[in-house]
């Protein structure tokens, strides 16, 4: 029987943003201008990387590195989003919400272990300035963000095997994008073991690099303390500021949204969480480096400048 009804749903529907009504429109337009912004500054910031050799550090080879992921990632999700704001009930296959699903873990893990990496980056700078062009050579700066794909590639194959083994017998979906719970509702037997899974692995892309990256901050804000200077201290604290904010905003809301016990889960707080992390922290990160970086807004004044010339 359970076998009859797997092979009788190819297809799901979304319910997204539905409960809105005639306010779909609206947010169409809202969500369409964000995105439009996230993916021009994203690019922006991987093309001032790449022509400005005063930006050719492993710092930025990292960031240009999460700024192509989360260009990827908003692309995977967002235009269908955008359209199923418009043309309402469209259907996507089981293997079209498979794709969407895998592409979304992996990205969404790789982008966890990249601010890691970033985290590990700024510790080497900050606490062991002068072997850091020996630490951060290349070869590791590739090493690390191959390492940091391999992890979500390996995550996107767990969730993604344990998700489509089961049987479904729903076929609307509510949510505005293949989802792990929201997909994993749908199915037509008990999801405990599935949920397990999901929430192991969940934590370890969440609590593993969060713990890491605040071991990391320890470590750099001792070292920042032993600075007599306290312009010293201001400028080298300054370098980790960016960091910092994204991190604090991307590991807030995942670890709301993956880590919060079931009983909490209502529509309009997992949409709402849904926009923040899929819409609004991609744009987080060009906003945050393009405006509180003095480095990349001067390479994007001496870009600006050669154009002009």
């Amino acid at each position: 029987m359970q076998r009859k009804n797997f092979t009788g749903v190819t297809e799901f529907v979304f319910l997204g943003f539905s409960i809105f009504g005639k306010h779909q429109i609206t947010l169409f337009v809202v969500f369409l201008t964000i995105y439009i912004l996230t993916l021009a500054g994203n690019i922006i910031i991987v093309a001032i990387i790449c022509i400005d050799h005063h930006l050719h550090t492993p710092m930025y080879f990292f960031l240009s590195m999460l700024a192509s992921s989360e260009t990827v990632y908003t692309l995977v999700i967002v235009p269908r989003m955008l359209s199923s704001l418009i043309f309402h009930n469209q259907p996507i296959s089981l293997a079209g919400c498979a794709t969407q699903m895998f592409f979304f873990a992996i990205l969404a893990a790789n982008n966890c272990f990249l601010l890691t990496v970033m985290g590990y980056d700024r510790y080497v700078a900050i606490c062991k300035p002068l072997r850091y062009t020996v630490i951060m050579s290349k070869r590791m700066s590739a090493q690390l963000v191959c390492g940091s794909f391999g992890t979500g590639l390996v995550m996107a194959v767990l969730h993604v095997t344990a998700m489509f083994n089961l049987p479904f017998c729903g076929t609307v979906v509510n949510h505005f994008f293949c989802d792990i719970y929201p997909v994993m509702k749908l199915s037509c037997i008990d999801t405990t073991i599935n949920e397990i899974i999901n929430y192991g692995v969940s934590s370890f892309v969440i609590l593993v690099p969060a713990g890491l990256i605040s071991i990391s901050y320890i470590l750099i804000i001792s070292s920042i303390l032993k600075i007599t200077s306290a312009k010293g201290r201001k400028k080298t604290f300054a370098t980790c500021a960016s960091h910092l904010t994204v991190v604090i905003v991307h590991y807030g809301c995942a670890s709301i949204a993956y880590l919060k016990p079931k009983s909490e889960n209502s529509i309009e707080k997992d949409l709402l969480l849904s926009v923040t992390y899929t819409i609004i922290t991609p744009l987080l990160n060009p906003v945050v480096y393009s405006l509180r970086n003095k480095e990349v807004k001067d390479a994007i004044h001496r870009a600006m400048g050669k154009s002009i010339s």
